[in-house]
């Protein structure tokens, strides 16, 4: 099992789950804590025990945002450490961990969760836009916050918010910048369910649970970038091509044989393959957008 310096990382029947650790600083997002996420996701998606993840985090914050120990230099990356900017340097360029960590969990091969037990402001936020199913206790308070710390949204969040909240709600938590409870995200489609605080992981764990002991990894790894990609796509046809391909692939997988017949016998199913080494390549012509 690996160990994280910021994180608590648990493997229990089919299902990891992500503690964010640094409960002192409300779980404060830095440098490190970007990589461990990061390393953490690497980590599921080689695991083929792993069927979902949960995320939440330790104390009575999720995650209250970027560390600000920093004070007024916090953002700006020439003050930052030789380290902490190589860490987010690719080719070359300097670029918004936040993003890099978003752009981490849309690639993941494995179902997302996030269980959000207390606040969650800034990265704390918009980390969770990536993720696929959002809980949250009912003490949870959640701020787009950006424009009242001066800069701008980040960690790619201006694809994924207005596409989960619609624009006029993305546009008005954003340019206000304002702490709202659970209950608001609930209504307007950020979060999916509100819970008392003893309930939330239960309630998370009972989602993974219905994904782990029912459906084929291979199939769950297929759907998620079919539904993902296809958020962007300029037309139908896009995803067409995407499963016809991936049907002609499942269809004649032993997954597919033991789905039908393990139906009509009335039994649990036993699913064969293994995301490590049966996941098909439907995308052909799919390349992933460069930095530039």
């Amino acid at each position: 099992m690996p160990s994280f310096e910021t994180l608590l990382y648990a493997v229990e029947d089919g299902v990891a789950t992500i503690t964010l650790n640094r409960p002192d600083k409300l779980n404060a997002f830095n440098t490190q804590m970007m990589k461990d996420l990061i390393a953490a996701f690497d980590e599921t998606d080689g695991d083929d025990n792993v069927r979902a993840v949960i995320v939440t985090g330790a104390g009575r914050a999720f995650c209250a945002g970027a560390d600000l120990s920093a004070g007024g230099a916090t953002f700006d990356y020439d003050k930052r450490s030789a380290e902490d900017n190589d860490a987010r340097t690719r080719d070359g360029v300097q670029r918004d961990g936040g993003g890099l960590l978003t752009l981490r969990i849309f690639d993941s091969l494995k179902p997302v969760i996030s269980a959000c037990n207390g606040a969650a402001v800034g990265v704390g936020v918009t980390m969770q836009l990536a993720m696929d199913i959002r809980l949250a206790s009912d003490t949870a308070r959640y701020g787009f916050v950006f424009a009242r710390r001066g800069i701008n949204p980040e960690a790619c969040s201006s694809w994924f918010l207005p596409r989960l909240v619609g624009m006029q709600t993305a546009l008005e938590w954003c340019y206000t910048g304002r702490i709202f409870p659970a209950q608001e995200a609930a209504e307007r489609g950020l979060v999916r369910s509100v819970h008392a605080p003893d309930d939330l992981l239960p309630a998370a764990r009972a989602i993974a649970r219905e994904i782990a002991d029912n459906t084929a990894p291979v199939s769950v790894a297929i759907t998620r970038q079919l539904l993902w990609r296809m958020a962007g796509a300029s037309h139908p046809m896009e995803a067409h091509k995407a499963d016809s391909r991936g049907i002609q692939a499942r269809g004649r997988a032993a997954d597919a044989r033991e789905g039908v017949t393990s139906f009509l016998e009335k039994r649990p199913p036993n699913y064969p393959d293994k995301v490590s080494a049966d996941l098909p390549d439907i995308w052909p012509h799919w390349t992933a957008p460069t930095f530039s």
